[in-house]
């Protein structure tokens, strides 16, 4: 495997995907058809899976610079949806709803419990413009529908509309996410070094992923990077099995196994470079506390992260460790962007197609048998 081969197959085998990195781009929807949907100041996206997870990444990481409350309805949870209800004014809310098939199960119940509150100006609909529910159900009530690419699938969708339009709804600029992405994939260094990473997850002897996290705000971004992995990898009896652990509060809870437990794991540690906050005062606890006197919070973390880290080269265990330089959409957009290539290098090396799920299409096939053996009522939606 070289960089040539991989810039070839990535780039060509997977045309439309390929172009969607690019801040050029075309979408399915015009900007200036979506500013009036910009005035809504709550938004509830409901989505399952890679149809909800970038962009729940890109509010989660970028919360601090985005005016809007965000709700997103990712699960079949009723009492959530019942205090979603109960706490907001559904009629001065946008609904975005996502859903690649148009007739994901989970998606197709929720919107069904908002439906009394959907209108024409008030919800955006991004399903494939295909015969399914979600895009038949848009053109009868004449909701704006915009087309979700058949040639993406919903966990590599982040750079496209699925992505890009809550992103523009969330007052932010998609071209900033993009812009460096044509650099980083000729860049031959960052290639060589992806590559590199790589190589060094050798699934016969790991068979956990940790993504060890000292930055909260990243959190949603692991979630998304899960699903990538866990979907893309997790076939033909091999994968690996990625892990989602908050720092440092896991130094209280799995640490001892993490350092002495079974030598199947590989470790990535997640920090950030943040500026310097207010110093802690401690004086009140005496000198038994003054090792914390005058330090931030950032610094007790970084303490804590340097501590495992040590603790993980003196036992030998392997990690590589991610740090961001800041919180902003050029380096989230760098970090799908190399967690999407990085991810499709490993599937080469284990020789599966990182691009189907033909597990998860056939517990939906079950689910759908069942419900009607069972004589569920089957109502036109």
């Amino acid at each position: 495997m070289n960089i040539k081969s991989i810039k070839k197959e990535f780039s060509e085998k997977n045309n439309n995907l390929f172009k969607s990195f690019f801040p050029n781009s075309n979408y399915n929807f015009k900007f200036n058809e979506i500013n009036k949907f910009r005035k809504f100041k709550t938004v509830i996206v409901l989505g399952m899976g890679g149809s909800i997870l970038g962009t729940k990444a890109i509010y989660s990481f970028l919360k601090y610079k985005i005016k809007k409350n965000f709700i997103f309805i990712d699960n079949l949870d009723q009492e959530k949806l019942i205090k979603t209800k109960k706490n907001y004014n559904l009629k001065n809310v946008l609904f975005l709803i996502i859903s690649k098939s148009g007739n994901t199960t989970e998606t197709i119940v929720n919107t069904g419990f908002f439906k009394p509150f959907l209108k024409k100006s008030n919800t955006i609909i991004i399903a494939e413009d295909k015969n399914n529910l979600l895009a038949n159900f848009a053109k009868e009530k004449s909701f704006k529908l915009v087309k979700h690419s058949s040639k993406i699938g919903g966990r590599y969708s982040v750079f496209s509309d699925v992505g890009m339009l809550p992103s523009y709804l969330m007052g932010l600029n998609p071209i900033n996410f993009k812009k460096n992405i044509p650099k980083l994939f000729n860049n031959s260094v960052f290639l060589k070094e992806s590559i590199k990473q790589i190589k060094k997850i050798k699934l016969k002897k790991f068979k956990t992923l940790i993504f060890f996290n000292y930055l909260p705000e990243l959190e949603d971004f692991l979630f998304w990077s899960q699903q990538l992995i866990a979907e893309s990898l997790g076939k033909k009896k091999t994968g690996i099995m990625p892990v989602i652990s908050s720092a440092p509060k896991d130094h209280h809870s799995l640490l001892q196994l993490y350092l002495d437990g079974p030598r199947d794991k590989y470790f990535y540690i997640f920090s950030v470079k943040k500026n310097k906050r207010a110093k802690l005062r401690f004086n009140s606890f005496g000198k038994k506390t003054s090792f914390l006197n005058k330090k931030n919070y950032e610094n007790i973390k970084n303490a804590q992260k340097d501590a495992f880290k040590k603790a993980l080269d003196t036992e030998k265990i392997p990690y590589r460790e991610i740090i961001i330089n800041k919180i902003d959409e050029n380096n989230i957009g760098k970090l799908f962007f190399t967690f999407i290539l990085e991810t499709f290098i490993l599937s080469k090396i284990i020789k599966v197609n990182p691009f189907n799920q033909p597990a998860v299409e056939k517990v939906k096939i079950f689910t759908k048998k069942i419900l009607i053996s069972n004589n569920f009522s089957k109502k036109n939606f």
